[in-house]
């Protein structure tokens, strides 16, 4: 699906043009400080997060050169600005993801870059643009790199860094779901759990932006009156914790809201099933990360007697499905930036670091608990 007959060499290695394919991004304070650099008076090395074994990524992940093909007639050469650390990352690291780069691979999937040169054949990319990934595996934790530029998608460089480096994947997550399985109006609800996630923000701004409540639900914790009050600050509607689901209280809530039309999943195990519980008659639930690495159960009472629909969603089959057509992905990310300039579309809380401190990075990014994305700044 993702591999490529266009190759380059990446020092020892010739992989799929993909795999390169993402090397792309900066974060929002630093936009001043991009500058363009000349190929010609550039290393032809550049710095790269890889690595050679699956495994636990603060052992098998090292930070190395790794060289930089030549620009050919289609391509352009970009200099990464910032690249986050999202849980597909680090399942690809690890092995357990449902695509796998060959090895060794540089990690990351998601980020935004700036165009430094362009070959002769280029049309849709100028120098200065801004772009980001078409599609995941494509390796971003990196300084450099040579795509093809059908590869990459332009993307407007008057919205913050930030939003850039991190609008590929989990806003688009949101924004499908959103759209794509039932037909929600102003007033209307959905319930979520893993709302304090990327997905889960992104969720919480874009319907608040569509006038749709959201239930978000969120695992207990030591500081949840704090992460309570920062969820509904970007527009969520109410804010419970996973054991509420199963307490009356819930009947309380849905004397002022809706039942939901819309389940959107990204735990799975029992959370899940409690979800499904309190959908309206014929609702969807989307699962989408199953953070709990437990089955979804399906209760056949809510089958029967409620109709509800059990879907799926992966933004990455999404983007190949569309990937002969790209209106579609185009519409939809001008959509989103235009939420951001509108302030209605914040990235998540980041905590920026070096490419020199993956293994911190990585550390954190694999916490409990942690509602800071990790983004490399390059």
């Amino acid at each position: 699906m993702w591999l490529s007959v266009h190759t380059v060499c990446l020092g020892s290695r010739t992989v799929s043009r993909r795999s390169v394919a993402a090397a792309l991004l900066k974060c929002s304070k630093h936009r001043e400080n991009v500058s363009l650099f000349s190929h010609s008076a550039a290393a032809q090395t550049c710095k790269a997060l890889q690595f050679r074994n699956h495994g636990d990524p603060s052992k098998v992940v090292q930070l190395e050169d790794v060289d930089l093909p030549p620009i050919g007639e289609n391509d352009v050469l970009v200099k990464m600005l910032a690249a986050p650390i999202n849980p597909a990352d680090i399942n690809m690291i690890q092995g357990t993801y449902a695509i796998l780069p060959d090895l060794p691979a540089v990690g990351g999937n998601e980020g935004v870059a700036q165009v430094v040169e362009v070959g002769r054949n280029v049309t849709s990319l100028k120098t200065g643009d801004w772009v980001i990934p078409k599609d995941s595996g494509l390796g971003t934790w990196r300084t450099e790199a040579v795509l093809s530029e059908g590869d990459v998608i332009p993307l407007p460089n008057d919205i913050p860094l930030l939003s850039a480096a991190t609008l590929g994947v989990n806003p688009c997550t949101a924004f499908r779901m959103l759209s794509d399985f039932e037909e929600l109006k102003p007033g209307d609800s959905v319930i979520q759990n893993a709302a304090n996630s990327g997905v889960g923000q992104a969720v919480i701004q874009i319907a608040a932006a569509r006038g749709i409540n959201t239930i978000n639900v969120v695992r207990d914790r030591p500081e949840f009156t704090q992460l309570s009050d920062r969820l509904k600050a970007i527009g969520g509607t109410h804010v419970i914790k996973e054991e509420a689901m199963r307490r009356p209280e819930m009947r309380e809530l849905f004397k002022t809201c809706p039942k939901p039309k819309l389940a959107l999943n990204g735990v799975g195990g029992q959370s899940a099933t409690e979800l499904l519980r309190h959908l309206q008659l014929g609702g969807s639930m989307v699962t989408y990360g199953g953070m709990a690495k437990k089955p979804v159960t399906v209760p056949v009472s809510a089958l029967i007697f409620k109709d509800v629909k059990v879907r799926g969603f992966w933004v990455t089959q999404w983007k190949s499905d569309h990937s002969s057509d790209g209106r579609a992905f185009r519409a939809m990310l001008d959509e989103l930036c235009q939420l951001i300039r509108q302030g209605k579309l914040t990235a998540p809380a980041c905590t920026e670091v070096s490419l020199q401190d993956f293994n911190k990075a990585l550390d954190a990014a694999m916490q409990p608990f942690i509602s800071a994305k990790q983004v490399f700044i390059m």
